[in-house]
């Protein structure tokens, strides 16, 4: 199979918008408010399934970026908590 240089560069470039990082939240407090916009959804998510209005693949996603939220939520913690302990440990 040969691949020409044109056609790998075209398809880099109809694909590099797909994968190009989306921009991040500018404060503290859209990420906090974007956190909780993840667990309420979610949430509303359990809540649908149960009463069987949601399929399950909706709540397994739903599920899944709360799962990340957490897990992202609870490393940026440990690393305030480990930057406040080394300036506790720092000699004045």
């Amino acid at each position: 199979m040969e691949f020409k240089s044109l056609n790998l560069a075209q398809g880099y470039i109809s694909n590099r918008e797909a994968v190009a990082p989306k921009a991040g939240p500018s404060t503290a407090l859209s990420a906090a408010k974007d956190f909780a916009h993840t667990l309420e959804t979610s949430e509303q998510a359990a809540i649908g399934a149960i009463s069987g209005g949601v399929d399950s693949q909706s709540l397994v996603q739903a599920l899944a970026q709360s799962e990340l939220a957490v897990e992202t939520a609870v490393t940026l913690r440990n690393k305030v908590v480990e930057a406040y302990q080394e300036i506790l440990r720092m000699p004045v």
